[in-house]
C-alpha cells in the first residue's frame, strides 16, 4: 500500500468514530488571539494613516502659505523698485552691459 492510501484510510476511521457537535466547535484561544492581534493591526495601521495624512494636509497648508507670501514680496518688489532701478542703473542697464557681471568672469 502506499502512504496516500494508508492516510486515506486513517481519515476515514477516524472520521466514522469521532463524535462531531456543530454548537460545541469554538475558535479557542489560538482564534481569538489571532484575531486580537489582527483587530490592533488594523487599529495601528489606521492611526498610522491619519497621522501622515495630517502631516501632509499641514505640509501643504505650509507650502501655500509660503507660496502666497512669496508672490506679495515679490509683487511688492516689482511694484515699488522696477522703475527706480531702471532710471538709476542709467543706459547701461537697457542694453544688459552689467559691470560687475564682466568682472566676475
Amino acid at each position: 500500500m502506499s502512504i496516500v492510501a494508508i492516510g486515506a484510510a486513517g481519515a476515514f476511521v477516524a472520521e466514522e468514530t469521532a463524535q462531531f457537535d456543530p454548537n460545541a466547535v469554538t475558535p479557542g484561544v489560538l482564534g481569538f488571539a489571532f484575531t486580537a492581534l489582527f483587530a490592533l493591526a488594523v487599529i495601528l495601521l489606521g492611526i498610522s494613516l491619519v497621522r501622515r495624512l495630517r502631516r501632509n494636509q499641514y505640509r501643504h497648508e505650509i507650502r501655500q502659505e509660503l507660496e502666497a507670501e512669496l508672490s506679495e514680496r515679490d509683487a511688492a518688489t516689482r511694484g515699488d523698485g522696477a522703475a527706480d532701478r531702471g532710471a538709476e542703473a542709467g543706459p547701461g542697464a537697457a542694453s544688459g552691459n552689467d559691470p560687475a557681471a564682466d568682472s566676475r568672469g
